[in-house]
Parts: structure tokens; sequence; C-alpha cells
């Protein structure tokens, strides 16, 4: 997706859900109690014109439930209801989310007759256990077999995983994100597990047979992830939960929900990156970092953290940060001041 596109959501809670998971309730989630209709879609389309500038680029995305599980003449209605609006040139694209076992040929080809461009599919983990133990209902296999179906088919790969399941550990979390890399998908998004209000995982939680992922185990876990995925040249659109007023506001009881995910886990990542190159430096040195534009603050940490705990496991007299002029993810060694220099 260009990063001056657009994203109207339209979200279609638990329709097409065969099952509850664990750790699901997407009425909480999204914010939205009622499942979308096709004048619904007009409507959020037409809000979206009135706000945003004219030649932005517009996409609609289906968001909250298994697309392409709901009976067949619920996804007509609202596909016909974007198609219409594609055909005006109100938005450019349709996107979607659904299940690995709700994919087939028959499914893609009517997707395709809409204009559909991009399915995310809720991969979640990859291993067998993690995924019984979640309630998802299908098998890494699955994932695999509708990953291929939907590339074949010419429609831009969206996947979606999770950390912190029940059963899940940090190793399994690599693992995932190594096969699901193997999938060649355009981007993934990393959902660190948050423990939401009237769900299974709630009340597992509840009764001390769920271990809280927290903000920081998903920060320590996805600090291993992301560069799975820069590796392998695939970005991530997306790491932690979209902030909303329904979570905020109580409904995330627990686990990993932080608005600023990201920057924490990319910050993590940066700390790591700085700390190798540090090794052997000379306590009582003054030290300038140079990286990247833009990522001062990341380096700097939240509330100087990662700055603080360099100069103190190095016994560094003072560290100062500097910004190149090339959006780099290189960290260099702008200048050293021994203490004998001093």
């Amino acid at each position: 997706m260009s990063a001056r596109e657009s994203i109207i959501p339209v979200f279609v809670p638990h329709l097409g859900c065969p099952n509850d998971c664990v750790f699901c309730n997407q009425r909480r989630i999204s914010g939205s109690q009622q499942p979308a209709t096709a004048e619904d879609v007009k409507k959020a389309i037409e809000k979206a014109a009135a706000l945003l500038p004219p030649g932005a680029k517009r996409q609609l995305a289906f968001y909250g439930g298994s697309f392409t599980a709901i009976p067949v003449p619920e996804q007509l209605s609202l596909l016909a209801a974007a198609k219409e609006e594609m055909d005006r040139g109100r938005i450019q694209s349709i996107r979607l989310s659904t299940r690995p076992d709700a994919i087939d040929g028959t499914a893609l080809r009517r997707l395709r007759d809409y204009g559909v461009e991009t399915i995310e599919l809720g991969a979640q983990s990859m291993d067998e256990e993690v995924l019984l133990l979640s309630g998802r209902g299908h098998t890494a296999k699955d994932v695999e077999t509708a990953s291929r179906l939907i590339k074949d088919w010419g429609f831009r790969l969206i996947l979606q995983m999770m950390t912190g399941l029940p059963g899940d550990t940090p190793e399994k979390s690599v693992e995932t994100a190594r096969r699901i890399a193997a999938l060649k998908p355009d981007g993934v998004r990393i959902d660190p597990t948050v423990i939401v209000r009237d769900t299974a995982l709630f009340d597992l939680w509840q009764a001390g047979r769920y271990k809280e992922h927290t903000v920081e185990d998903a920060v320590e876990t996805c600090a291993l992830l992301l560069p799975v995925f820069e590796h392998a040249g695939i970005p991530v659109i997306r790491l932690g939960l979209n902030p909303t007023d329904e979570l905020s506001g109580g409904a995330a009881a627990g686990g990993a929900y932080h608005p600023a995910l990201g920057e924490l886990v990319k910050s993590r990542i940066m700390y790591g990156r700085a700390r190798s190159l540090l090794a052997g430096t000379k306590p009582g040195s003054r030290i300038v970092l140079e990286v990247g534009k833009g990522k001062r603050s990341q380096m700097t940490g939240q509330r100087r953290r990662n700055i603080e705990a360099l100069c103190g496991e190095f016994g560094l007299r003072e560290m100062k940060i500097k910004e190149s002029d090339t959006n780099t993810q290189e960290i260099k060694i702008f200048s050293v001041e021994n203490p004998e220099d001093i």
C-alpha cells in the first residue's frame, strides 16, 4: 500500500467466524458493535470523500471478521456496494481479512470479479499446539495452502501473526516468522496478544491458567521478529493492535496493549545494535553515535532509557546521538573521545 493511500475501514465483527478464538472479541477490538451493511459501505466512503484531500488514493478495507466465510449473499451485497464506488472513482482498491480455511478457488474468483486487490490472512501461528490451544480451528498447512492460492490468483497477500498466545514461546514465534517469511507475503502484521474482556482468554487469565504476555514480553519477542522480515525484504505494516477508545477505556484488561508498541520494539532493536557496536569501548569515554534520519528518538529510547542503559553498562561519561542525512538502518560510531583525551 502506498504511504499516500488512505484506508477506509468497514468492520464486519465476527461475521463468518465459525468459532470464537480464545483471544477474540472483535466488537471490543474494533469498537464496532454491529456488522456493516451495504449502506454502511457507502456512508463510510461518502464521509471519507468529504474529509480527505482531492486526489488522495482511497482503499476500502473490510476488517474484523472472516469475509470469505460470510454467507455468499451478504458477501455479494458488501462487495457490490464497494465495486460500485470503485467504478465511480471514489475508491481505488478493496482489501479484506479472512481465515486460511475459508479460501478456495470459488471464493477467490468471486473476489477477483469484484475488484478486490489485497487479502489479509490471519495465520496467527505456525505452531500446531498454539493453534489448537488458541481455538483457531485451522492448521499451519491451511495457512501455506491458502497463501499460495492467493498469490497464484494474483492478489496482494498480507499475513498476520500473533505472539504470546497460549502455548507460545519466543522460539515458536521466531519459527512462525521464518515460515511466514518463506511464503513471501507482500506485508505482515504482528499483533502481540492483548487480554480483552469478555473472551475465553480473559477467563483463563483470571483463573491463573494463562500467563500474561506483557508489553515488555512483546517488545523482547518482536525485537527478534522484525529482523527476520527485514532480512527477507518483507515490510511489517503494523505492530500491535490499533488503539481504540474501547480498548483504551478498559476493554484491554491486560497483555501487550500499548499505543506506541512499534516504536518500543524499534527502540529495543536499536539498543541491541548499539550495544554490539560499543563492545570494547573504554570506560569514561564520550561517544557520538550516528543513526539514520528520523531515528534519533528510537535510539534515545523513551525517557532516554537506551542512553542511560548504555552509559551505565559501558561506564561512558557521555553519549550523544547524531542523525545522518540518509534514511539508513545502520548505526555508526561518529566520534569517540577516550578518557586520556578528555
